[in-house]
């Protein structure tokens, strides 16, 4: 199905145009040629929105493709929509939020078993909110079934009590759900910044809900593989048709229960959007016990999530050349580490090498490529041991060995996520040291609360790695659009890319 007429794009940051009739990028990256009908149609998309049928048939596939985004129209009406918000002894929290949300759209307030239930009704009240109270705790999914349960509008926007929304963003995110495919739009999540304390400065440089600056396809495995609950705006009858009996977020699921609602509407065939044009503050924590209790209680939901999705679940995927040349690298100390990382990198190289021939695409890139992927494969390397095996890199940091492997390991990735949200302008009052801390912290705690629901839930999924081959199956859309004669019959060339982490 084309992209709907009126709909823009605009290309991925990681989007490289290789001449006049190709680009390169996306999720699995590919190259993707053009013939001179699609480069028409490109020309249109560049210069404004959707107009012909050419132009909307590149337009899904760019956008299916993660080479571009969807940028819709602006509402020429008020969406049907129906504010969900779940609470649960937050009256203050709710209060900010209800005060957020205005007047503009009809809001239920589900009461999950409240201790103090008369503060949640006075606060609902106040604001004109419809009540509905849960006589028994069930947890946050279970009391947004409830909310649900009671929605007759078009669409359904969902945000918890401790959210604050900007304006517009019911509107921005609705305009999405014009495109028939959709299922789900979601916000960027970011912390307030007004934290004074160190946790809350680390919570507000490094969100637990952030993902990220750039909008994305959501999809398993890609670079934005789920987006949470804590706000979101949805087409109810797809929410309806994935669970007929109303268990829309699987109620025995206490933490997790967003990332298993997405992946099955992804199974299911939808679309779901992270548009990074709106943002929604969510509460962190100012303190630390708090931050990481809460940190490793995500952890846990990663057994629970791997026996219902374990194609989605492995923690680090790997290509075989650039991680021969990562290992090397790691063990430069040793006499066969130089020969191994040599050997790694020179294979990367001609992998690339050929994989460009194949695409058309001249050689002379195989080079930045290859040392691209053994980049980033270090660094997703450095975060999966961080994660799940903090006490090796700590005990291999102390011998002379194997210190400069394990500190890199552990240090990388903290100080790679420094820069970027430096550069962003995010939590740049933190020194590097202070983050580092608390980002090494903080992955071992998630990754504590990983071998715990591993463990409880009996499978080792989440704490294995797995190669790329296998890998590509997930990142696969259930119905993949249908080839465009405005581009071509060739689906794109896939090349070799650093591999994505997971978690």
């Amino acid at each position: 199905m084309p992209l709907p007429v009126g709909f823009a794009i605009e290309l991925d940051p990681s989007t490289r145009r290789l001449g006049a009739d190709a680009l390169f990028g996306g999720i699995p990256a590919r190259v993707m040629h053009l013939s001179p009908a699609g480069r028409t149609a490109f020309a249109e998309l560049l210069a404004g929105p959707v107009d012909t049928p050419a132009a909307a048939a590149l337009a899904r596939r760019l956008t299916d493709a993660g080479l571009a985004h969807p940028r819709p129209p602006g509402p020429a009406a008020s969406p049907d929509v129906t504010v969900v918000v779940p609470v649960r002894d937050r009256a203050a929290e709710l209060g900010r939020c209800l005060l957020a949300l205005g007047n503009a759209y009809p809001v239920t307030v589900v009461d999950d078993a409240s201790l103090d239930a008369e503060a949640i009704a006075k606060v609902a009240a106040d604001h004109g909110a419809r009540l509905v109270r849960r006589e028994t705790n069930g947890g946050p999914g279970a009391a947004r079934n409830t909310g649900l349960e009671e929605v007759t509008s078009e669409y359904v926007a969902v945000i918890d009590s401790d959210c604050a929304p900007s304006p517009g963003w019911i509107e921005h995110l609705a305009a999405h759900l014009g495109d028939p495919l959709v299922a789900v739009a979601a916000p960027r999540i970011a912390a307030p910044s007004s934290a004074r304390s160190f946790a809350g400065q680390y919570a507000q440089a490094r969100g637990i809900l952030d993902l990220g600056a750039t909008p994305a396809r959501v999809q398993p495995l890609g670079r934005v593989a789920f987006v949470p609950s804590a706000a979101f705006v949805a087409r109810t009858a797809a929410l309806r048709a994935l669970a007929p009996d109303g268990a829309v977020f699987d109620p025995a699921l206490r933490t997790g229960e967003d990332v298993d609602l997405i992946w099955r509407l992804h199974k299911a065939g939808w679309l779901i959007r992270y548009d990074t044009a709106v943002t929604v503050t969510h509460h962190e924590p100012d303190e630390w016990r708090v931050l990481l209790r809460r940190r490793f209680r995500y952890g846990t939901s990663a057994g629970p999530l791997a026996r219902r999705h374990p194609e989605a679940m492995p923690p680090l995927v790997l290509s075989p050349w650039p991680a021969t040349a990562t290992a090397g690298l790691l063990a430069l100390t040793s006499p066969a580490g130089l020969a191994t990382a040599v050997v790694g990198y020179a294979g990367s190289v001609a992998r690339t090498r050929r994989a460009l021939h194949a695409a058309r695409v001249p050689a002379v890139r195989a080079l930045p490529m290859a040392t691209g992927a053994v980049a980033q494969t270090w660094l997703a390397t450095g975060r999966f041991v961080t994660q799940l095996f903090t006490p090796i890199l700590l005990a291999g940091s102390l011998r002379r060995r194997t210190r400069f492997g394990a500190l890199s390991l552990l240090l990388a990735p903290a100080a790679v996520n420094w820069w970027r949200h430096r550069s962003a302008g995010n939590g740049a009052t933190l020194d590097p040291l202070r983050f580092a801390l608390g980002h090494v912290v903080d992955d071992a705690l998630y990754g504590a609360g990983v071998w715990a629901g591993a463990v409880t839930g009996r499978t080792a999924v989440p704490v294995t790695p797995i190669g790329t081959r296998r890998a590509r199956r997930a990142y696969l859309p259930v119905a993949p659009p249908s080839t465009s004669p405005a581009t071509g019959s060739a689906p794109g060339v896939l090349v070799p890319t650093a591999p994505p982490s997971a978690g």
